[in-house]
């Protein structure tokens, strides 16, 4: 399995329980530390992290994104970011489902973007399941926040810090809170 069949795999939301799944997540895994220590260990120019990111993400980055790190990966091939993005300090990054950030959105300190569940069976507790996050444009997340598996998120909306997103967000909307419930429309 190549890296390009592994993205389309995830795609149909199937457990990723079979050896040829666990050898692509264990190789990314490894070459993803490599980098985000790289990264994260010493200075570097906003070029040169973009450099870095572009190599962590399999392509070129566009040259308006800015991430200010540590930022963290434990996968890296499977993130999109569209032009002017912004990520901010100690985010986490839980991209094996994949994740899309559009045009202008910008993610707050140290959010969470999980794309893995696992089954709720305890026998079953180590197979993960994979589910995509989609982060329309011009949205703001909020530092400190978390968007859980298969969440999508709409142009324009707002998450406020310390949501926790289990459900799609519609666009043009702000939510907050545990579980985020929504506060008003923009």
């Amino acid at each position: 399995m190549t890296i390009e069949e592994f993205k389309e795999f995830v795609k149909g939301r199937k457990p990723l329980d079979t050896a040829e799944c666990w050898r692509i997540l264990n190789e990314e895994n490894d070459k993803a530390r490599k980098i985000t220590c790289k990264l994260n260990n010493s200075y570097h120019s906003m070029e040169e992290i973009r450099d870095i990111i572009s190599e962590l993400f399999g392509y070129r980055v566009p040259d308006s994104f800015r991430v200010f790190p540590p930022f963290y990966t434990d996968f890296g091939k499977n993130i999109k970011v569209g032009d002017n993005v912004f990520i901010n300090a100690c985010c986490q990054f839980q991209d094996q489902g994949g994740i899309e950030i559009g045009e202008g959105s910008l993610i707050g300190h140290n959010v969470v973007l999980a794309t893995l569940n696992h089954d709720l069976k305890p026998e079953r507790r180590q197979i993960c399941i994979p589910a995509a996050i989609k982060i329309g444009k011009n949205v703001w997340i909020g530092s400190n926040s978390t968007i859980l598996p298969g969440v999508s998120i709409g142009d324009n909306s707002v998450v406020a810090a310390g949501a926790v997103v289990t459900k799609d967000v519609e666009a043009n909307t702000i939510v907050g809170g545990v579980p985020a419930k929504k506060i008003k429309r923009i």
